[in-house]
């Protein structure tokens, strides 16, 4: 394939951009709000106002925008919830980011690196490429081991 010749690919690369930015905000949030839920068994909203550095009207317009979007239940003054959509939201943010967390990790790059550049890049990888991280992963921990 060449790329040059390819005019759909500009307008494919700009379409799945926007996509994922209109997710990552919602991803990020439903997987901090499960984080808290598992450290404290609750997460309210001044968790996510510490959590993303926001003031308390930015997590409250977010959190109904996740409750219009199904992915959380929550009442004034009451813990926020995940639904299970959210849960499984959370549960599909938290393996992309430790699959490219690993991966930057088993390239080379400091755990702190490794976990800045994680936070943002698990929103923008595809299933294709995950799986070509972890088996690049698998067979260099295999031939390492040799």
């Amino acid at each position: 394939m060449k790329i040059a010749e390819d005019i759909s690919l500009p307008s494919k690369v700009h379409q799945r951009t926007r996509s994922d930015h209109a997710s990552e905000l919602a991803e990020d949030y439903v997987e901090a709000i499960a984080d808290a839920i598992a450290k404290k068994g609750v997460c309210r909203g001044v968790d996510l106002v510490h959590q993303f550095a926001v003031t308390h009207a930015t997590v409250n317009n977010t959190i109904q925008r996740l409750q219009r979007d199904g992915l959380v239940r929550t009442e004034p003054y009451q813990p926020i919830e995940l639904t299970a959509e959210g849960r499984r939201l959370a549960s599909r943010s938290r393996q992309r980011h430790e699959i490219v967390e690993s991966f930057l990790k088993f390239l080379g790059v400091s755990e702190q690196t490794a976990a800045i550049d994680s936070e943002g890049m698990e929103h923008h990888v595809s299933k294709e490429t995950l799986q070509a991280m972890k088996r690049a992963m698998r067979q260099g921990r295999s031939s390492g081991s040799r």
